[in-house]
């Protein structure tokens, strides 16, 4: 008891354990004995435990009894104790030709493990390809293995109601980045400015780092997808998408915004309008018993019948959570033909990406909705509105 008074753990231990039974009945219901746990957020999600030590190898074992033993780095041993509910913590040691896959399987061998079938979470950055081929190999002939990537996933996509707090903090994180950023936006501001503003908003208000890199990128940048190194000052006539997430308890809530500077021309207006159109027909179709394929339909038909199809992408958006670097990007995403269903619970990421390369002209208007019992609720106070600022 007196660990527990001085762990920092973000949720009650009642929720962990209606978790760790969740996953030990999934494991149950496809045949597994145990599963190996790679992905921190499955960590993060069954036992509190939060680290960025994932970068090395790391393996969380859970019996389908819900046995759990962590195997981890020295480094990791203190984190491990004060911010998860695992009591079992083993440590390799660093050295030239360390093979902690084969500690793994003292361990495996220590909970009856040989013989068994193992569900293991391959598709995770805390796995590389090198330690995937080593694991495959310390337990060639001792268990069978089989991908089970999706297990806790599956599990994580919908929200309990501690979680969904956290993302409505989150959200109001990400409007008050979004209202720091316009506040600053002008001709002549830096953007290295505009990202401080952001960041220092949702830092001040107890926010975390977040999954990956906000997206800025003024003048033709402003049509690219992705952050890149290096910072420019706007022009008195500009244009500047922005893609942020408020993060809470590691929680995110996304957004994302084309503001013009100084003027917007016909072509920003009527793509703006396109894609505003876009995105309230998502919502309208984001209800319980949809698909995330039903939902990508509206966003495609919407611009496609506004003459925008070479301009739109293949996918626009995906379900939030907590997540860990590199990305806030979860599990699963909208594109044509996605079976997944919705249901209530579930956090979403529209996002209503619209270019037009000839004119170099970006529209990317984007916020985080909740799937309720019968639709959805959009989480940002921020109206859609095109913002000029001059």
């Amino acid at each position: 008891k007196a660990r527990e008074e001085r762990m920092a753990l973000h949720f009650e231990r009642s929720e962990f354990d209606g978790r760790i039974r969740a996953a030990c009945a999934s494991m149950t219901a496809e045949g597994l004995d145990g599963l190996l746990i790679f992905r921190q957020e499955s960590m993060f999600y069954l036992t509190g435990y939060d680290t960025f030590g994932y970068v090395f190898f790391q393996c969380l074992y859970l019996g389908a009894d819900g046995t759990m033993t962590l195997l981890t780095r020295a480094p990791d041993l203190r984190q491990a104790q004060h911010t998860s509910i695992i009591s079992d913590i083993r440590i390799w040691t660093d050295r030239d030709g360390a093979m902690p896959s084969d500690d793994l399987r003292d361990i495996l061998e220590e909970h009856g493990c040989r013989g068994t079938c193992l569900g293991v979470e391959y598709e995770s950055y805390g796995l590389t390809a090198r330690n995937g081929k080593r694991l495959d190999a310390s337990l060639d002939g001792f268990a069978e293995l089989t991908d089970a990537s999706e297990l806790v996933t599956r599990l994580r996509v919908v929200k309990s109601a501690a979680e969904i707090a956290y993302v409505r903090r989150a959200a109001e994180l990400a409007d008050d980045a979004l209202e720091a950023a316009q506040d600053i936006i002008a001709p002549g501001a830096f953007e290295g400015d505009i990202l401080a503003g952001m960041h220092g908003a949702i830092y001040r208000g107890g926010g975390d780092d977040p999954g990956n890199e906000f997206i800025i990128g003024s003048g033709s940048d402003a049509l690219l997808c992705r952050y890149y190194s290096g910072r420019k000052t706007l022009q008195p006539v500009d244009q500047i998408t922005l893609e942020w997430a408020g993060v809470y308890r590691h929680y995110h809530a996304a957004m994302m915004r084309t503001i013009c500077v100084g003027e917007a021309t016909e072509r920003h207006q009527y793509m703006h309008g396109a894609a505003v159109e876009a995105i309230q027909a998502c919502e309208d179709t984001v209800r319980p018993g949809n698909t995330m394929g039903d939902v990508f339909n509206a966003y495609a038909r919407t611009l496609d019948a506004a003459g925008l199809r070479d301009g739109r992408l293949n996918a626009c958006g995906y379900s939030l959570g907590t997540t860990f670097a590199p990305n806030w990007m979860d599990w699963p995403m909208f594109y044509t033909g996605n079976p997944v269903v919705l249901q209530p619970g579930m956090v979403l990421f529209l996002h209503m990406i619209v270019y037009d390369d000839a004119q170099n002209i970006a529209m990317a208007p984007g916020h985080t909705v909740l799937v309720t019992e019968t639709g959805c609720e959009r989480l940002s106070r921020s109206p859609l509105d095109l913002v000029i600022r001059s």
